[in-house]
């Protein structure tokens, strides 16, 4: 017995399903039809067309059916009919190719608009050598030598930037590289519509390709984890160089840059392979490249189960940067994802068993419940479990702990509304889902992504709302929050100001970003060199574009200086759930979720009957 109740985990299941489909029924030939049009005998006149001028006969006049005419009538009659066709062929192909006044598309919304230029912040995010096509361009190589000195990983190159400084957070990034491959899962075709499914799907293997070296990725067990590259003091007490005390490029570090590891970090660990497992979908038609996240994901997640413990339990960086507040939200979102990656059902028996996912939070409405965020993933989990239920209806012996999650989600999607009371909005409409603290766009994005994306799966389900205690809400509700959430964001707000670096023509140009606040001039400024660029009052002389800033306070004001970053520093984790809530509002509301493609892993689901009931006595 756990500490949780009964754990169903066994060893990994494997499970070999064959794909099998039946072939389309095959539309009529057209040969049928063109031999009926030809089984009616053809006259004499009719014949003589298909002849040769050699096969014809030599007659002065033509019979055409019931008329005589004399052969010079005749060819007349035909040279006649051929310029005719021939001033009809000519007229037909002027007007063709004259220029006609088409309609033009629609230019794009907003939504496209601003999710071009959300993408574009991971590439200025990127660590390591970068590729020739990032398109950032006071953007280099940098930390090139991360992990040369540690035994366990001599290669910790690549990967990303948590948000304005140079230390690599595993934690926070998982969890980004998760949100962005979920909605790419489930909006390709908007991606692909916006012309951005390429970019994507790069940023994501940018992510998991540096994931894979922070473990034993080819083991099937693990005990140790890098968990994240750099560290930050702000403490004043430490002057010696690192990455929060200096102010830097990138590109420019000379000084040490620690990897600290974990042992116990069941937190981590578990997002680790959420991130790995989404991935493994998003990237299911490269065979080889979707087995090896695979792989990966079911290594970590066994070392989540074996070695338990909070990753920043042991840690003071991570505690106080990233503070982990519990892992069995991981398990259950981990499992839900590697049960789709996979197929496996003894995952989704963990997701389901309800002492995790009571220890996980699902049965009690505290203050932060149905905040999706990098520390808390229930929201979200539940969102993702409730689509099973929706679309594939397992039943017993998932249907009641599904049952419980899908209504869960109702009530979360509720506590959306402005309806409800849960949580306070700003005068100008935000709401405050940290309630008032600093920093609130990061969960304003993936609550507008997830009200979206339930609502896209309501409307596939053919469901036109839920309720409400005793009111029943159209989806329409749920999308309007989004978009008035969102619309906040990019700058219908009190101050008119963007909150997406780079989008419309009131923005934030004091960015708490070092690449971005030290211009490129070939002059290489040491720790303390860079003081004066972070200190200056003066624009940042590069663009982040695309970088959503940390956000307004609760009285919808915005202080645009770098050195406060409550109001100007954006985040890998942030910008993930912008994407997603950009795409997910992006184009045409008709062309939905792809209902099919997250479940390519998962064999046929045959309901195991339910136990009958035990005997009455009386």
């Amino acid at each position: 017995m756990s500490m949780y109740g009964r754990d169903p985990w066994g060893g990994p299941l494997e499970i070999n399903t064959a794909d099998s489909a039946t072939d389309d029924d095959r539309s009529r030939n057209l040969q049928d039809l063109d031999r009926a049009a030809l089984s009616r005998p053809l006259d004499e006149t009719q014949q003589s067309w298909l002849l040769g001028p050699g096969e014809q006969k030599k007659k002065k006049y033509v019979d055409l059916g019931c008329i005589i005419v004399s052969r010079k009538i005749f060819v007349w009659t035909v040279g006649t009919l051929l310029v005719s066709g021939f001033l009809a062929g000519l007229i037909t192909l002027i007007v063709k190719t004259v220029p006609r006044h088409h309609h033009p598309h629609p230019p794009p919304d907003n939504y496209t608009l601003a999710l071009h230029k959300a993408l574009m912040f991971f590439n200025a995010q990127r660590s390591g050598k970068l590729p020739k096509h990032n398109n950032v361009s006071w953007r280099g190589n940098s930390c090139t030598q991360d992990g040369d000195d540690t035994s366990l990983f001599k290669d910790l190159s690549g990967g990303y930037y948590d948000a304005g400084d140079a230390i690599k957070f595993n934690f926070p990034a998982s969890f980004a590289m998760t949100m962005l491959s979920w909605s790419v899962i489930e909006y390709s075709a908007k991606y692909e519509a916006a012309g951005e499914l390429n970019h994507v799907k790069d940023i994501i293997k940018w992510g998991s390709d540096y994931f894979l070296k922070t473990f034993n990725h080819t083991a099937d067990s693990i005990s140790t984890i890098a968990m994240q590259v750099g560290v930050g003091d702000t403490s004043g007490g430490n002057t010696s160089p690192n990455d929060h005390y200096c102010w830097m490029r990138p590109e420019d570090i000379d000084y040490m840059r620690p990897v600290i590891t974990c042992s116990s970090c069941s937190d981590l660990a578990a997002e680790m392979a959420a991130a790995l497992a989404s991935a493994s979908i998003v990237f299911k038609d490269n065979k080889a490249y979707s087995q090896k996240l695979v792989h990966g994901a079911r290594t970590l997640f066994k070392f989540a189960r074996d070695q338990r413990g909070r990753y920043s339990g042991g840690n003071s960086e991570a505690s106080i940067f990233y503070n982990s507040t519990s892992y069995w939200d991981e398990f259950v979102w981990g499992g839900a994802w590697l049960y789709y990656a996979t197929g496996n059902s003894s995952y989704l028996q963990l997701s389901t068993t309800p002492g995790i996912a009571k220890h996980a939070g699902a049965f009690w409405g505290g203050p932060d419940y149905g905040v999706l965020s990098w520390d808390n993933k229930l929201a979200g989990a539940q969102v993702l479990l409730s689509r099973l239920r929706l679309f594939l209806s397992p039943g017993y012996p998932y249907e009641e702990i599904l049952r419980t999650f899908h209504n869960q989600t109702s009530i979360v999607m509720c506590s959306y509304l402005p309806f409800f009371t849960k949580f306070n909005r700003t005068r100008g409409g935000l709401i405050q889902l940290n309630h008032g603290r600093p920093q609130p766009l990061q969960y304003v994005v993936n609550a507008a992504f997830l009200a979206t994306l339930y609502s896209d799966y309501l409307e596939a389900a053919d469901t036109p709302g839920w309720y409400c205690g005793p009111n029943f809400y159209s989806t329409d509700v749920l999308r309007d929050f989004a978009k008035t959430q969102i619309d906040y964001i990019l700058g219908k707000n009190p101050r008119k100001m963007s909150y997406i670096v780079g989008f419309g023509n009131h923005y934030p140009k004091h960015v708490h970003h070092r690449g971005a606040s030290i211009p490129k001039n070939k002059i290489k400024y040491n720790c303390k060199g860079g003081w004066k660029w972070r200190d200056t009052k003066k624009p940042n002389p590069n663009t982040v574009v695309g970088a959503m800033v940390a956000g307004p306070d609760k009285h919808d004001g915005f202080h645009d200086v770098r050195t406060n970053y409550n109001y100007t520093e954006p985040t890998l984790a942030g910008n993930a759930g912008l994407v997603a809530a950009l795409v997910a509002l992006s184009g045409e509301k008709t062309s939905g979720i792809d209902k099919n493609t997250i479940f390519s892993a998962v064999p046929p689901m045959f309901p195991t009957p339910p136990p009958p009931p035990a005997p009455w006595k009386p």
